[in-house]
C-alpha cells in the first residue's frame, strides 16, 4: 500500500510537470507577414583534395554589421555564448569575445540604446561558474536576462523528479569541488545535477533597429568558441513580422522576471510576393508536418538537419515519398562533439530507417566540426517554394514544447532570392564539387545494429537524453 502511494505521489508530481501549463507567450505562430527583405545565409565547410578543412563563414559577420547600424536597439537571445572548448580547441573565431566586443562599444558609443540580451544559464553553469562576458556586459549597461527554465517543461520527467526533491532545494552557487567538462574551470556537483534536467533556451534570435524600419535575425548559430567552425543558416528579414518576433522575446523575458522591451514595432503590411511567418516551440512541428503533408508528387523535399529523431516528422517524410515527392536528407553523422567522438545517435539510426523505406541519405563531411544547420525546403512544382529554419533541431525536446525554440518560415515564387540562395546551399553540399567535398554516401555511416535502434527510441520517449 505503502509503495502505491509513493509510486502515485511520483507519477503525479512527474505528469504535472511534465504536462504543466506553457508559461504565456511561447508556442507562438505568427500570420503569415508579406516581406520585401528576405535573405538566406549560411556557414559552411569542405574538405580540399588533400585532406585539408575550409571553413566559410558569412552568419557572424552578417549580425556585427546589423548590430553596428542599429541606433536605437538591440535584442540578443542566444543558446551558447561562451569561449568553453572541448578535448580539441577550435581556433577559427572568438565568437563570444567578438560579439561581447560589438555589444559594448556599440553601448558606449550610444548610452541611450536599449541593448538586451537574453541568454540559457547553461552560460554560467547553472549559477555554477560567473561569466566573464555577462559581467563586462553588465558593467557597460547593457541588460543580461537568464531565462528560467523552471518554468518550462520537465523533459526528463524522470530525473527531474529526484532533482526537485534532492537537489533544487540546495540552490547552486560557485564551487571547486569537480572540473567542468565544457570549460577550464572547476564547479560544483550541483551544476551537472541541474544540467541532467536537459532544458535549454535553444533560441538564437537578434533584433535591431534598421534605419526607418526593424530587422530580424534567427539562425541556427551560436556565439560559442568551441562551435565557430559549425555550418549553419540563417533567415534574415524585416517589417511587421519583426514585431511578432519581438513579441516572442518579451515573452521570456517576462516569464523569467525581466521587464519587457517597450518599443512598437510598426506592423504596416507591405506588397510582396514572399512571406515570413514566425514559430516557437510546439507550433514549429505543426507547420513542418503540415508543410510535409501538402508535399504531392513532383514536389521536392530537402531536409539538412543537426538532430533528426521525431517520430511524427520521420512518419511524414516517409508518406511524402511514398505519395511521389523527391525526398534528400542531408545529416550529420552525430559523430563529432567538440573533439571527443559520439556514437552515431540518433541520426544513424534513422537514416537506416529513412534508407531502407527508399529516401536517399547523404552524410555531413565534418572534420572535427558539426553540420549544424537545421532547414527545411520544400520546392513545389508550382513554384512556389518553403523555407522552415531557426534554432529547432527535429526531435521530441526541439518541438513538443520542452526547449524555448524559434524557427522562422519563409514563403514565395522560386526565383526569389533567398529561395535561389537556400537551394545552392544545399545542392552544393549534397552534390560536391571538383575540388571541394561537402558530403560523404550513407554507406559511409550506415549503422545497422538492431540494438541501437531501441536505445535511440528509448531515448527519444524516455527524454533521457541529450538530443
Amino acid at each position: 500500500m505503502r509503495f502505491n502511494l509513493v509510486l502515485a505521489g511520483f507519477l503525479a508530481l512527474s505528469g504535472c510537470h511534465n504536462l504543466k501549463a506553457l508559461p504565456e507567450g511561447t508556442s507562438f505562430r505568427g500570420e503569415e507577414i508579406p516581406s520585401q527583405n528576405v535573405a538566406f545565409i549560411a556557414d559552411t565547410a569542405w574538405v580540399d583534395k588533400n585532406g585539408e578543412r575550409h571553413v566559410e563563414q558569412a552568419i557572424f559577420d552578417d549580425v556585427f554589421r546589423i548590430i553596428d547600424e542599429a541606433r536605437e536597439l538591440i535584442v540578443v537571445d542566444m543558446f551558447l555564448y561562451n569561449d568553453f572548448q572541448g578535448a580539441v580547441p577550435e581556433q577559427t573565431r572568438p565568437l563570444a569575445d567578438e560579439l561581447t566586443d560589438v555589444l559594448v562599444s556599440k553601448k558606449m558609443q550610444h548610452p541611450e540604446m536599449e541593448i538586451v540580451v537574453i541568454t540559457d544559464p547553461v552560460n554560467e553553469l547553472y549559477g555554477g561558474l560567473p561569466s566573464p562576458y555577462f559581467e563586462r556586459l553588465e558593467q557597460a549597461g547593457v541588460r543580461v536576462a537568464t531565462t528560467n527554465l523552471r518554468k518550462l517543461r520537465d523533459s526528463n520527467a524522470v530525473y527531474s523528479f529526484f532533482w526537485r526533491l534532492m537537489v533544487k532545494p540546495f540552490g547552486n552557487s560557485p564551487a571547486n569541488t569537480v572540473p567542468s567538462l565544457i570549460g577550464p574551470d572547476r564547479v560544483s556537483i550541483r551544476s551537472y545535477l541541474e544540467l541532467l534536467n536537459f532544458k535549454a533556451n535553444h533560441r538564437k534570435v537578434l533584433i535591431a533597429d534598421s534605419g526607418h524600419t526593424y530587422v530580424g535575425f534567427v539562425s541556427s548559430a551560436n556565439p560559442h568558441d568551441g562551435s565557430s567552425a559549425h555550418r549553419n543558416a540563417a533567415i534574415r528579414f524585416t517589417g511587421a513580422a519583426v514585431a511578432d518576433l519581438l513579441e516572442t522575446e518579451n515573452a521570456v523575458l517576462t516569464f523569467s522576471g525581466y521587464a519587457p522591451v517597450e518599443v512598437n514595432i510598426p506592423r504596416e503590411h507591405v506588397t510582396a510576393g514572399t512571406t515570413v511567418q514566425v514559430v516557437t516551440e510546439g507550433k514549429i512541428e505543426d507547420v513542418v508536418l503540415a508543410t510535409l503533408d501538402e508535399a504531392e508528387s513532383g514536389d521536392k523535399i530537402d531536409l539538412m538537419m543537426f538532430y533528426l529523431s521525431d517520430r511524427k516528422i520521420i512518419a511524414a517524410l516517409k508518406h511524402a515519398h511514398k505519395r511521389g515527392a523527391s525526398v534528400r536528407l542531408f545529416l550529420d553523422a552525430n559523430r563529432d562533439a567538440y573533439g571527443r567522438e559520439k556514437n552515431g545517435i540518433p541520426n544513424r539510426p534513422v537514416a537506416y530507417e529513412l534508407s531502407a523505406a527508399g529516401i536517399p541519405v547523404r552524410w555531413c563531411n565534418s572534420m572535427g566540426e558539426q553540420c549544424h544547420t537545421k532547414m527545411l525546403l520544400v520546392r513545389h512544382k508550382s513554384g512556389n517554394n518553403v523555407i522552415v529554419s531557426g534554432s529547432a533541431n527535429f526531435t521530441r525536446r526541439n518541438l513538443d514544447d520542452f526547449n524555448l525554440e524559434t524557427d522562422i518560415v519563409v514563403s514565395g515564387n522560386h526565383s526569389d532570392a533567398v529561395f535561389v540562395a537556400a537551394r545552392k546551399y544545399f545542392d552544393d553540399e549534397w552534390s560536391n564539387t571538383a575540388d571541394r567535398t561537402y558530403s560523404l554516401p550513407y554507406e559511409r555511416y550506415e549503422d545497422t545494429s538492431f540494438w541501437r535502434r531501441r536505445l535511440y527510441r528509448f531515448m527519444e520517449f524516455s527524454g533521457i537524453s541529450t538530443f
